[in-house]
């Protein structure tokens, strides 16, 4: 039985052997990767601009190879050479996917598809709380976007909508998926019907097996509230900033610390410009501003994989404010180091953690809600601790690496024919 998978970035072990940039990102198909090991012949694929003609390398006994477009053409070649019982396509998505489900089918190859978000709802909550001033664009900066691109939320919204459109051409043709929580499920039996659903965890970046939460690292006068992500509405940083007065309120010492780019600055001559095409980053900015946060909210900058493991651990609380997810990463992440957790109650999160057990969910568009909930835990250490040990005894289950890839191991026997469905 032989496996090819079609991943959307280049995966650091293929970026080092073939001398490109890997991006920082993924860690969940590193993490399932690692684990699968070499149980099962494998070839990832993945579609960069940096390579001008197929490239191709080995490592640990995977097969992995990059093309330089992604089209039905190229991915019936790359099917032709390599002959896989089952194609694995992670995350619908991904642009490429529709071109290589037509290859496959055009071939005769068996299909799996993962789940991670799903496009539909995605568009449909992308700009969730965003005031109507800052969501379109005029002309000018339309111009001025194709020469220098921005980040006009009419845009990504288009963007969303177009690849919504695509998922949902897409997803009644699949026959076999993959997903994780009870919202991706129901969500497939509507927009997949014939497809057979299977069940299967994700496994993590390596780093955030083993280290632990310390409740006895942190001053509770001076608490740090960590946000993964919040440079896109999607993740929900307007919401925690209009949270923030209430908790700086009880603990001025607070401080928010958000991973990632903060807006960008380029001197007073250059600022009107960029904030004018950034809309989301100047809401926030006006946000920060208006409601006195300034020295409360600190961007750390993109962080790598133990960069972030750093970060959550000296943090006091992980928040997720996002208006939609399906089993986000970050919240695994924080629930394996045994972190107490606030988190918004959409999508698949409460298959995730269990409210008022392993940690305190709250409705995504109240930012009310999501203050209280925070400084519930803030004003309780204990009870914090203990749902982030809850936590984490939760966590090592869902994510438990051999366990995840005998699973995958066995779905994939399955289609293949090789065990009783």
């Amino acid at each position: 039985m032989r496996v090819l998978w079609l991943v959307s970035i280049l995966l650091p072990k293929a970026g080092g052997a073939l001398g490109l940039p890997a991006e920082n990102a993924g860690g969940w198909l590193v993490g399932q990767l690692e684990a699968l090991g070499q149980k099962v012949p494998l070839t990832v694929c993945t579609v960069s601009g940096l390579v001008k003609a197929p490239a191709r390398c080995t490592v640990d006994g995977v097969d992995y190879v990059v093309l330089p477009s992604g089209t039905k053409e190229a991915f019936a070649e790359l099917l032709a050479q390599e002959k896989p019982d089952l194609v694995h396509l992670w995350g619908s998505e991904y642009p490429p996917v529709r071109p290589m489900l037509d290859a496959a089918e055009q071939g005769g190859f068996a299909v799996l598809l993962s789940v991670q978000g799903l496009m539909g709802p995605c568009a449909e909550h992308l700009l969730d709380g965003v005031p109507q001033e800052y969501r379109g664009s005029c002309l000018a900066q339309r111009f001025i976007d194709k020469v220098v691109p921005g980040g006009l939320l009419d845009k990504q919204l288009a963007h969303f909508e177009r690849q919504a459109a695509v998922e949902a051409a897409m997803l009644p043709r699949l026959r076999h998926v993959t997903g994780r929580t009870g919202w991706d499920r129901a969500e497939l039996a509507r927009l997949a019907p014939e497809a057979a659903y299977y069940h299967c965890g994700e496994t993590l970046r390596p780093a955030f097996y083993g280290p632990r939460w310390d409740p006895a690292a942190h001053d509770p006068a001076a608490p740090v509230l960590f946000l993964s992500q919040g440079n896109y509405p999607l993740k929900g940083l307007h919401r925690l900033l209009q949270a923030m007065p209430a908790i700086l309120k009880k603990y001025p010492s607070a401080k928010l610390v958000i991973a990632g780019w903060p807006p960008l600055e380029r001197g007073a001559l250059l600022r009107p410009v960029i904030d004018w095409m950034f809309p989301y980053q100047r809401y926030t900015k006006k946000l920060i501003r208006t409601l006195g946060l300034e020295g409360a909210v600190r961007y750390t900058g993109p962080l790598k994989e133990p960069e972030m493991c750093r970060q959550y651990l000296a943090s006091s609380l992980y928040l997720l404010c996002s208006s939609i997810e399906n089993s986000p990463n970050s919240l695994g992440e924080a629930m394996l180091l045994g972190m107490p957790c606030v988190a918004a109650d959409v999508g698949g999160v409460s298959s995730m953690l269990e409210h008022g057990r392993e940690g305190l969910l709250y409705p995504a568009d109240d930012p009310a809600a999501l203050a209280q909930a925070i400084l519930s835990l803030l004003d309780d250490p204990a009870r914090a601790a203990a749902l982030g040990e809850a936590a984490h005894e939760r966590a090592v289950r869902t994510h438990d690496p051999a366990r995840n890839a005998a699973d995958l191991l066995s779905i994939y026997e399955t289609i293949c024919g090789q065990t009783p469905a």
